[in-house]
């Protein structure tokens, strides 16, 4: 039985930065010393953006690795939160959400968390549930439970008052709702990024109000993007859950070597030994065994291979992918040559014409394998087609209309 329960408590902790408390834990998890029981595991994801990303994908890794030991995990779809929006890190007043915004989002947002989690085994919950039906004198009572003087407090908050930065009335709705989210599940455990310490906290205090045991407060590490900032769609520097193979590999070997340390150990299941041996290797090597990884976390194993495999043609051994898309220029192609950055504007390889120029002046781009820098250039109707690379991992066959 210890050793039993000294595996489940490992599981929580594995990983994590805050557990509040841990030996809270431990009695939530074996009352009676003799048997374990199934806790229920609180984690709520706001649909504000259509998205979910790998930094997601940290915590549903945690979750699904309760799950597998029998643990209830609540996925909460914060849909009335997402219309208030989460201060947590934002330095400026984050616009609200409209409902029509937050239900488009959703379109997608349980199926991407089911490339990690088991869904058939989750208790899927909106918050709108309770919200929706609250009566405006029942808001107040929830504002009641909080001082101003306790909110500002709130590292984000004082941050922006210091810097004169506006903070709306809305965003400290922000985490009473969260906290009375708890209360409404009555969640054993809250799982959130270190950035929602001060959000799982005030769901302790209203389970305590309301007379129910209070919920274990369990933080995972926040990963960086592509760019070394905190990943996030509204960066441009997140890996989608959803994107195809060759591209989560292709984005995680451009990285910055030093994020590595921080997504070996959540965002795979290679114990700490072999992690630092790669670590210590070539940072090549190792990113594109951490690439493979992650490709394996979100499709298979064998597609992280496949994907290594595909990535050291393309790019070590430099031949050219397997499927290539045929692409044709529709507009008309004269005999001088129709200007490179029309091209690449027409046959959706740039999104504007000045996207194009400055991928041009940057060297991005590769006509049958050849840099070409002028973005005055000129290109000559190709007899047949015409080899086209943008960047590492864009490529594509242009002919001419026929």
């Amino acid at each position: 039985m210890k050793a039993e329960l000294a595996r489940h408590v490992e599981a929580f902790e594995r990983g994590s930065v805050d557990l509040i408390d841990r030996d809270e834990l431990v009695r939530k998890l074996s009352p009676d010393g003799k048997t374990i029981r199934s806790l229920r595991v609180k984690c709520g994801m706001d649909p504000s953006s259509p998205d979910l990303h790998v930094g997601h994908g940290v915590l549903l890794r945690k979750m699904r690795a309760l799950q597998d030991l029998g643990h209830t995990i609540v996925y909460l779809v914060g849909d009335a939160t997402a219309m208030v929006g989460d201060p947590s890190g934002r330095n400026k007043l984050r616009p609200q959400l409209s409902r029509a915004d937050v239900d488009a989002n959703l379109a997608t947002y349980t199926a991407q968390a089911g490339v990690i989690l088991d869904m058939e085994r989750v208790e899927l919950r909106r918050n709108s549930e309770w919200f929706d039906a609250m009566a405006f004198e029942e808001v107040l009572r929830l504002t009641g439970r909080m001082t101003v003087a306790q909110m500002i407090q709130r590292d984000t908050f004082e941050k922006r008052m210091r810097e004169s930065q506006p903070i709306g009335i809305h965003e400290f709705l922000y985490p009473l709702m969260q906290g009375w989210d708890s209360v409404m599940l009555a969640a054993d455990v809250e799982l959130g990024g270190t950035d929602q310490l001060f959000n799982l906290l005030v769901g302790r205090d209203f389970q305590e109000q309301e007379g129910q045991e209070r919920q274990i407060v369990l933080t995972m590490p926040l990963i960086n993007g592509l760019d070394g900032r905190k990943m996030s769609k509204s960066y441009g520097n997140a890996i989608g859950l959803t994107e195809p193979p060759q591209e989560v590999f292709g984005k995680t070997m451009s990285i910055p070597d030093e994020a590595m340390a921080t997504w070996f150990p959540l965002l795979t299941a290679l114990e700490p030994a072999e992690i630092e041996g790669l670590l210590a290797g070539h940072p090549r090597e190792a990113k594109a065994r951490l690439a493979s990884e992650v490709v394996g976390l979100l499709h298979s194993a064998d597609a992280g291979r496949a994907a290594r495999a595909e990535f050291d043609r393309r790019f070590v051994e430099k031949e050219l992918p397997d499927d290539i898309p045929e692409c044709v220029f529709e507009g008309d192609w004269p005999s001088d040559g129709v200007p490179l950055s029309v091209l690449l504007r027409e046959v959706g390889l740039a999104a504007s014409g000045g996207e194009a120029r400055r991928l041009i002046t940057q060297g991005g781009v590769r006509l049958d394998g050849e840099v070409v820098r002028d973005v005055q250039a000129l290109i000559a109707p190709p007899t047949a087609s015409l080899l086209v690379q943008v960047g590492k991992r864009r490529f594509a066959r242009v002919s001419r209309a026929r």
